[in-house]
């Protein structure tokens, strides 16, 4: 089992300074915004990187006279895989054009949706390069701004000696690839309690809101308490990520609203219970994102293949959030609701003890139908789910 005690006093050792966590905030707005950062790497290497989405030709231009090399596109492991180049488990793949390129060709290289170009024809005028941390970095950061991961990276073969001054006079934020790659889990450490209200629901209205916030400042994640639940006794818990389409306006194709307002009403008939609403759209990859992957179902493609054509995994979600607050709420032994192996494992890595598995199903439409079927085949979700006084009679999925 992990060692918990010794990989938190890893971690304090490690700590981010605050100034790097906000330098990454910084960044990821800049890559929002369409604009490029630097990013260094191992061995005095350096990138000047910019979201591939966002590219025009004037960025180009500007990529190719700050940094006096051409730029490469950066493409995760699954896109490139979805592209018909690369290998599973590699981190990203680095590809150099065979001459100058407009900015459309690298949209079509990045976008599935941007193009019906065949990839052996956009992949014929580009070569593999070799892959260095400040490229995997930029793979991240594009992640973790919301954007499709992949990035333009112009490499400063003959980075100047001092690279901050550089940077500063340029007005790039400079960023270390380190420093990005930690990014999420040091983020993670520093959420606190920012906000609490009473707030009934039409489920329970003995409920307690409080919100978390990280130091850097981005998203906060939510624990719903039900009831007043007694951190001496495993509590039912469930890890419920954000679904504006599903939670909010009642989307068909997924279960999330069902198990949203599902598992409320069952730790209010239990009389206690925390959900935990994770500000993880779309199982990581961000709300538009989830967009374009529906816009690819629609066109054929199952929820995982959808996810890959765009560069992301299957399943992009981070839970060292979910145990820090259940930690801080005193919660460290549940009952978790879930048909997904994942939690089990991530939550169990963090030092949360989970002593009962309880599942969480309804009935499929003819929307959500496939996409059901495919989290169990494909992803491993459990289909042991059985009827019980709470749960709803599920349509029972054949593999």
């Amino acid at each position: 089992m992990l060692n918990v005690a010794m990989g938190e006093r890893y971690l304090r050792m490690t700590r981010l300074k605050e100034p790097a966590l906000l330098g990454i905030e910084i960044a990821k707005l800049s890559l929002r915004r369409g604009l490029p950062v630097v990013i260094s790497g191992a061995a005095g290497e350096a990138a000047l990187v910019q979201a591939a989405e966002a590219i025009d030709a004037s960025d180009l231009t500007r990529l190719r006279e700050r940094s006096g090399s051409e730029p490469m596109v950066v493409l995760s492991a699954q896109r490139a895989l979805a592209l018909g180049r690369g290998a599973k488990g590699a981190g990203a793949v680095v590809l150099r054009p065979r001459g100058e390129f407009d900015a459309a060709v690298f949209h079509s290289l990045v976008d599935p949706l941007a193009s019906s170009a065949s990839p052996l024809v956009l992949l014929s005028r580009f070569e593999v390069a070799d892959t260095r941390t400040c490229d995997i970095a930029a793979l991240k950061l594009t992640k973790l701004a919301g954007l499709l991961p992949a990035a333009l990276a112009a490499r400063l073969e003959r980075a100047p000696d001092d690279l901050l001054g550089w940077a500063t006079e340029r007005g790039l934020p400079l960023i270390g690839a380190a420093n990005v790659l930690a990014y999420e889990d040091q983020a993670s450490i520093t959420l606190r309690p920012v906000g609490s209200a009473r707030v009934p629901l039409g489920a329970a209205e003995d409920v307690q809101v409080v919100a978390f916030r990280p130091s850097t400042g981005s998203s906060e994640h939510l624990a719903i308490i039900i009831g007043q639940p007694n951190a001496d006794q495993p509590v039912l818990t469930r890890l419920h990520s954000e679904c504006f389409t599903g939670d909010v306006l009642g989307s068909l194709r997924c279960d999330c609203g069902d198990q949203l307002r599902g598992a409320l009403g069952v730790m209010a008939a239990a009389g206690g219970g925390v959900l935990l609403y994770l500000a993880q759209e779309g199982r990581g990859i961000g709300l538009v994102n989830k967009l374009r992957a529906y816009a690819l179902q629609d066109r054929g493609l199952d929820t995982i293949d959808a996810n890959g054509a765009l560069g992301f995994e299957p399943d992009e979600r981070f839970y060292r959030p979910a145990a820090e607050m259940l930690r801080q709420l005193g919660f460290t032994k549940i009952r978790l609701m879930t048909n997904n192996p994942q939690k089990l494992a991530a939550l169990a890595l963090y030092g949360i003890a989970i002593v009962e598995r309880l599942p969480l199903a309804f009935p499929s439409n003819t929307h959500n139908e496939d996409y059901l079927r495919t989290k169990a085949v494909r992803s491993g979700h459990y289909l042991d789910a059985t009827t019980g006084p709470w749960l709803p009679a599920q349509k029972r999925l054949s593999p």
